[in-house]
């Protein structure tokens, strides 16, 4: 019997998500590290936003945030690239929470 989850196919499928996640995600102005440290169930819910179904491993957000990491170097690198203007980075609030400041700092 096959093993689907190891086939070439699925290797192309989950690599296709995890481009499509990334680009909606990295849009957002969210990293790698910020991605990963989301719990899951609001990774699922902006997988859904990203109108992708939500990975069912760990593998796939790694490579998410792997391709996170890779785009924010090439941005760096090229920063009047139109690609590398983030088109959406005022709802990276929507997702990622900054840290709160104690009360008087």
């Amino acid at each position: 019997m096959a093993d689907y989850a190891h086939s070439d196919h699925a290797s192309r499928s989950r690599e296709d998500k995890a481009r499509r996640l990334a680009a909606f995600i990295w849009a957002r102005g969210i990293s790698g590290p910020e991605l990963l440290a989301l719990p899951p169930t609001q990774r699922r819910k902006l997988a859904r936003a990203a109108d992708t179904n939500p990975p069912s491993t760990d593998e796939t957000w790694q490579a998410v945030a792997e391709l996170l990491v890779e785009k924010d170097g090439w941005a760096a690198r090229n920063p009047e690239h139109p690609a590398a203007q983030r088109e959406h980075a005022d709802e990276k609030i929507l997702w990622v929470k900054p840290p709160i400041r104690p009360w008087g700092s």
